[in-house]
């Protein structure tokens, strides 16, 4: 984590649900020997960013449009509400900050969030 990242105005408890669905995503997507790392650091323009990184299953192409949706889900009946992904971008953009995701099937993901 870097100790000079620029502050965030916005409330340490929803940030932290925030960054717990997104370890809930990641546990989710990888496998035994799977990875998760968590960075923070100020970008080339100054901006506090986050990003939770994992080499777990990926998310298909088809899916990416898709995963800040409410309801929408890739996990079985039961196992997933969908809203995870969904009230996180909402509580992002509340504090004014967008979170975006890279992802590869078979490579893993990474959540990015950024606030100006």
């Amino acid at each position: 984590m870097d100790n000079n990242l620029r502050a965030i105005d916005a409330d340490a408890h929803q940030l932290s649900q925030v960054i717990i669905n997104l370890l809930l995503n990641a546990v989710d997507a990888i496998e035994e020997n799977g990875q998760i790392v968590i960075t923070s650091q100020n970008d080339a323009e100054g901006r506090a960013q986050v990003s939770v990184k994992d080499n777990g299953i990926g998310i298909s192409h088809e899916n990416l449009d898709k995963i800040f949706d409410p309801f929408f889900t890739t996990k079985e009946p039961g196992k997933g509400t969908g809203l995870g992904l969904s009230v996180s971008a909402r509580i992002v953009q509340y504090f004014g900050g967008e979170i975006s995701v890279e992802s590869k099937k078979g490579e893993g993901s990474v959540f990015i969030i950024t606030f100006a």
